[in-house]
Formats: C-alpha cells, sequence, structure tokens
C-alpha cells in the first residue's frame, strides 16, 4: 500500500511540476496583441502561479514531512491532473480565439485591399512573407518579437491608406510632391486607426516605422539599430511584394529580379542580414506566401445572404 501511495505522490509532483513549467509558457504566451490584458488581469494571471507553486510545496510537504494514507495520495494526484487537463482545455481555447481572430481580420483587411487594385491581396501577402521570414531569423531575435503580435503588425501594415483619397491609391503616373507628402502619413493614419484597440500599443511603433531605410532616409529619418527589428522585418516583406506584384502603373518583376534589387539596397534602404536571411529561403516557399485574390462585389454578397436566409420548400 505504501509503494501505491508513494508512486502516486511521485507522479503527482512531476505532473505538477510539468503544469507550472506550462502554464508558465502560457503566460509568455499572453504578450501580444490578442491575449495582453489590463492590469488586474495580470494581476490574476499571476495569482494563479503561485496557487500552483503553493500547491506543489504541499505536495512536497505531505510526502517528506507527513503520513499520506491513500485517500490524501488519491485527492493530491487527482488534483494533478485535474490542473493538467483544464490547462490544457484553456491552452486549445486560446490557440483557437487567435487562430479565428486573425482569420477575421484577414477577411476585414482583405475586404479593404479589394477597394483598391494596387493592393488587392498586397497585405496578406506581407503577413505571409513577414511570417516565413520569422521562422528563418536567428532564435535570438525571434525570443525578442511575439509573433503573433508580428502577425498582426504586417497585416495592418498599410491600413492606414484607408485615410488616403483615392485619387492619389490609384493614381497611375507619378505622385507630385503634395501628393507623395499624403502618401507618406499613412503609417501615421495607420495608428491613429488602431489607437482605441490598447493592447496593440506596442506594435504601434512597428507599423509606424515600417517604411524606415537603414541609412536614414525614410519617412520618419530614423536610422539603423533605432528602426524596431519588427518594423525592418516587415519593411523587407513590404518590399519584396511591391516589387512582385501588378499595379496600376508597373509590371510586376521575377522573383530573382526582386532578390537582385532587395540586395542593391541592402545596408542603405533595408537590412542587409535580413535580406541575406531572405534571399536564402527557398523560393518555393516564397512564391506560396502569394494569396489569390479576391474580388469582392457587395451585390453577390447581397444575394448570397438573402438566398441563404430564404426558407426551403
Amino acid at each position: 500500500m505504501n509503494i501505491l501511495i508513494y508512486t502516486m505522490l511521485s507522479i503527482g509532483i512531476i505532473q505538477m511540476i510539468v503544469n507550472i513549467w506550462k502554464y508558465t509558457q502560457f503566460l509568455r504566451s499572453l504578450r501580444d496583441v490578442l491575449s495582453a490584458g489590463r492590469g488586474r488581469v495580470r494581476i490574476w494571471k499571476y495569482v494563479a502561479l503561485v496557487l500552483l507553486i503553493f500547491f506543489l510545496l504541499g505536495y512536497l510537504l505531505v510526502t517528506f514531512k507527513g503520513k499520506p494514507d491513500i485517500i490524501i495520495a488519491g485527492i493530491l494526484f487527482g488534483g494533478s491532473i485535474f490542473v493538467a487537463i483544464m490547462l490544457t482545455i484553456t491552452f486549445m481555447l486560446m490557440n483557437r480565439t487567435k487562430e479565428r481572430s486573425i482569420d477575421i481580420a484577414e477577411v476585414l483587411i482583405g475586404v479593404i485591399d479589394a477597394r483598391d487594385p494596387n493592393l488587392n491581396g498586397h497585405s496578406r501577402h506581407v503577413q505571409n512573407l513577414t511570417m516565413l521570414l520569422y521562422e528563418y531569423i536567428p532564435s535570438p531575435k525571434k525570443k525578442l518579437i511575439n509573433p503573433v503580435s508580428l502577425e498582426y503588425a504586417a497585416l495592418m501594415h498599410d491600413v492606414g491608406k484607408l485615410g488616403i483619397p483615392e485619387a492619389i491609391l490609384n493614381k497611375p503616373a507619378k505622385l507630385t510632391d503634395e501628393e507623395w507628402a499624403i502618401m507618406k502619413k499613412h503609417p501615421e493614419i495607420g495608428v491613429k486607426i488602431l489607437e482605441p484597440l490598447k493592447s496593440f500599443r506596442h506594435v504601434f511603433p512597428w507599423i509606424l516605422y515600417h517604411h524606415e531605410h537603414m541609412d536614414g532616409t525614410g519617412y520618419h529619418g530614423m536610422k539603423g539599430w533605432r528602426i524596431p527589428y519588427a518594423s525592418r522585418i516587415i519593411a523587407i516583406a513590404d518590399t519584396y511584394s511591391a516589387i512582385t506584384m501588378k499595379r496600376s502603373y508597373k509590371e510586376p518583376r521575377s522573383h530573382s529580379e526582386a532578390l537582385e534589387i532587395m540586395q542593391s539596397v541592402a545596408g542603405t534602404q533595408l537590412d542587409s542580414d535580413l535580406v541575406e536571411i531572405f534571399c536564402n529561403i527557398p523560393k518555393n516557399k516564397v512564391l506560396a506566401c502569394k494569396p489569390e485574390k479576391v474580388d469582392f462585389d457587395i451585390g453577390d454578397i447581397h444575394d448570397n445572404i438573402e438566398e441563404n436566409n430564404t426558407p426551403e420548400a
């Protein structure tokens, strides 16, 4: 009987250690634009961690200092399994919520992009390229950037173009100095649009400075390492997408041409290390990032809604 009791307690201790480790990883994953809570929420997250540690200490105290019986061992063992199950369910629900949220955001951005033939599919293309490049950056750099936050920043990087007149967005000729000055305001407009989303605050600089150049000749004159690393990643993706996608004023360039152009501005416009990493990503993976363009027709959408809501005879 003692063997069974201490076996259950030992397994329970190991399970609680695993639970605490998983929960700390979970807390680290909650630093993105979807999960970051307000002060009171953050306090409760850490209260839960303290309680898990307290539970483990109680386990150890009963095991090594007490005289546990089969009932106590069973309760403690069951408690550790219950915590493990609840953590697993919480992780699954959180991940599913994040997946659905990014899907909804992609649809909304797709509708926004579709109003402009020069943007249709561009935001999702940049998002896909950004996350592909993120996979290849060095591990120490990865730890500095939350991938969910980066994905949203990349997807929303041009949302500020909602505030730019269509006459400027769709102009087939070169922009005048006055028009270009208006166009350069789209990062600030984007931040203004997203400002009500308090959890997005830490990604605002990523969006605001995605048009900075390494030599300081970008929109805001920010230079070198002062440019947020996430902004530099998005700039790589944005540049490749702009070169390879068809615009009303130019034909698309090939993958190899795009890489040559990016290499020619490495160190001046783009981060040279990131350009090198991007150029070494397999071509098929880069090409797979290009989304299919979707043409949105409000009339068709309305007809589909009416058809779906019509009762069957």
